[in-house]
């Protein structure tokens, strides 16, 4: 009954959102007021039916209802409760409904704090978001239903992907959904305004609090899902340049960009083509992502579904939203900027710097991640593009981009300031000091390192910018430039992080027996011995490490092997012993005697504060929101908007 439920709200929240469509567009058509009203009503009622949707299916999982072809697929009754909950959106089906489930959220946020603007731009924004709530409704209804029974009843369930039984899927797909999602809102707006005939620089002031909310999410999401490949996937690593991965930091690169062209445009009135542009290809690239992750085109270990009907059912909805805003872009955006004259060095010119390097790095990741699918259907053959391409392109990149950061810093609006300007080079000195004792002190540790010139100067490049940023009259911060502070501090850590991790980096295949031990950049690693043991749905094997530095022990690790037979599958969970200038990493391997196992040795440097580099960056965002929201014209949109 519970599941029949579920779908009836799926319906609902489906004709909810049809409504939410047309009725709107046709008190706009017929300038009736009282049906422009319904627009806020309908969002409610689509965002309480998709939840009632939700909420249903995540039932059936908590209560083991495998007469669900969704919950038996993903489920156990031996799977804990919180991984009954996380399986929710662990399957395609499910995700989808997530999905779903976050844009309902989003729409219903707007109309809220849409109450008091002019009612037909609001009124036709909430039509646009209808209309984006209505593909995606129709395609789970026949593409994608999670509600779908099954009989004959299974006896159990085919159990979650071992790889997604973790705390890390909990929290990190909802949040990369909602980052995801959260760019729709922008879209529309964009749209809304377009439309109107009437496009200014006021589109700034109004909708960049959605895009830093949006922003937020996608980072946390991305940094989670990094976190979560790092320790659950065994292989020492963050990031593998992998298609789905990709599709998260297309739309971040692209949010990341429109955040910056957004001040351009509030505070000088330039840079407003960029910015529209920007805000219909950062959910753009969401859409493509989405295609990605569930269409089958791209081989990951990310990916949901192989299911081509699905996919070309996705891109036909990508294309259609995209080929619409840009339509709309060509035929009604004519802007009419006054001349605003700025020098070459000024915060104009390096945030226009930033804005393409931004682009072309977005372009960088869009080749790299579809030649191989272009070039196999054009039956070249086969080919892939990996790490060699991307940190060719991407190195230099960021050392310019970490350069026009500096410059932002050290400059004023239209003019060099040379005080200031003096002020940030002089810290370039400190930097390059600090940068080549971290990396000699760091070689020194392993004999089999080297110096590497291209990250030492990327790491001086990453000081630089943290003092230069920290070089500041703290008497004058106030919320807002905290936002800043935190946010370009975030990308210093994060890039100390990566390139401490990425090219100091330690590890070691070795074959051990009890009382063994192997050396690895000044630690001895002992192992102990094994044990075997039973969790709530697998079976395992636990070695038992002690580390020693200088002969005193520092702790002990247990890394396992674990085996999943409803999946029959292998997994290893590592060990890992965290530390602020480097984390022990140690992942076992195949059993190769009755005491003795394969394990793989690592020293990560620096590599924690990558994520500590990832918290402040969406801490700033949400940071710079909450500045927007008590500012007292933040959500006075209406004086923003030409009445038509």
């Amino acid at each position: 009954m519970i599941p029949e439920l579920g779908f009836i709200a799926l319906l609902i929240a489906l004709l909810s959102s049809f409504l939410l469509t047309l009725i709107p567009l046709v008190g706009m058509i017929k300038r009736n007021t009282n049906l422009l009203s319904y627009a806020w009503n309908f969002s409610y009622l689509f965002a309480i039916f998709s939840t009632i949707s939700i909420a249903c299916l995540a039932y059936s999982f908590s209560v083991n209802d495998f007469s669900v072809e969704y919950v038996a697929a993903h489920s156990n009754s031996q799977l804990p409760l919180f991984f009954k909950i996380a399986a929710t959106w662990g399957g395609h089906e499910g995700s989808m409904l997530f999905w779903l489930f976050s844009l309902s959220l989003w729409t219903a946020a707007f109309a809220f704090f849409s109450r008091k603007i002019d009612p037909v731009f609001s009124a036709r924004t909430l039509s646009i978001l209808g209309f984006i709530c209505l593909s995606f409704a129709i395609f789970i209804l026949f593409f994608s239903n999670p509600f779908i029974r099954q009989f004959p009843l299974p006896p159990e369930g085919r159990d979650l992907n071992p790889m997604l039984q973790d705390i890390g899927l909990i929290i990190h797909p909802p949040l990369l959904y909602l980052g995801y999602v959260g760019f729709a809102v922008n879209f529309a707006m964009t749209l809304s305004v377009m439309l109107s005939g009437h496009v200014d620089a006021a589109i700034a002031r109004w909708t960049r609090i959605w895009v830093l909310l949006s922003w937020f999410f996608l980072t946390l999401g991305i940094m989670l899902g990094a976190w979560w490949a790092y320790y659950e996937l065994g292989w020492g690593g963050w990031w593998f340049w992998d298609p789905v991965e990709n599709a998260s930091l297309m739309p971040w690169l692209i949010g990341l960009a429109l955040l910056h062209s957004l001040i351009v445009t509030e505070q000088r009135g330039i840079f407003s083509y960029w910015t529209i542009l920007f805000s219909l290809f950062a959910f753009a690239f969401s859409l493509l992502g989405t295609f990605i992750v569930r269409s089958g085109v791209l081989t990951s270990v990310h990916a949901f579904a192989v299911d081509g009907e699905r996919g070309t059912a996705l891109l036909l909805i990508f294309f259609l939203l995209t080929a619409l805003a840009l339509t709309v872009f060509a035929l009604k955006v004519n802007l009419r900027q006054s001349a605003v004259r700025f020098s070459v060095f000024s915060k104009e010119s390096f945030l226009l710097l930033a804005n393409v390097v931004l682009t072309i790095a977005t372009v960088s990741v869009f080749l790299g991640t579809f030649y191989p699918m272009v070039f196999s259907a054009m039956g070249w053959g086969s080919i892939s593009v990996g790490a060699p391409y991307f940190n060719s392109i991407f190195v230099p990149l960021l050392l310019i981009m970490l350069i026009a950061m500096v410059f932002v810093l050290a400059t004023k609006w239209q003019k060099m300031n040379r005080t200031l300007l003096r002020q940030k080079s002089i810290l370039l000195i400190p930097a390059l000091l600090i940068a080549y004792l971290i990396i000699h002190f760091t070689v020194r540790q392993d004999e089999s390192l080297r110096f590497h010139f291209s990250a030492f100067v990327l790491l001086s490049l990453a000081i630089w910018l943290l003092l230069a940023t920290l070089w500041i009259n703290w008497r004058k911060i106030g919320l807002r430039r905290s936002g800043m502070i935190l946010a370009h501090c975030g990308v210093a850590f994060a890039v100390i992080g990566a390139v401490m991790s990425g090219y100091f980096g330690s590890e070691i295949g070795v074959r051990l027996a009890p009382q063994q031990s192997q050396m690895l950049n000044g630690y001895e690693f002992r192992y102990i011995g094994f044990t075997n043991e039973l969790g709530p749905n697998f079976t395992s094997e636990k070695a038992h490490f002690e580390i020693y530095k200088n002969n005193q022990k520092l702790t002990a690790l247990y890394p396992e092997r674990r085996y999943y037979e409803v999946r029959t599958m292998n997994m290893s969970e590592v060990g890992i012993q965290w530390g602020v200038l480097g984390d022990i990493y140690i992942v076992m391997g195949d059993k190769l005697a009755p005491n003795e196992f394969s394990f793989r040795l690592h020293y990560k440097p620096f590599v924690r504060w990558l994520w500590l580099g990832g918290i402040l960056m969406a801490l700033g965002a949400l940071v710079a929101a909450v500045s927007l929201v008590q500012r007292k014209n933040a959500m006075a949109f209406s004086s923003a908007i030409k009445k038509e």
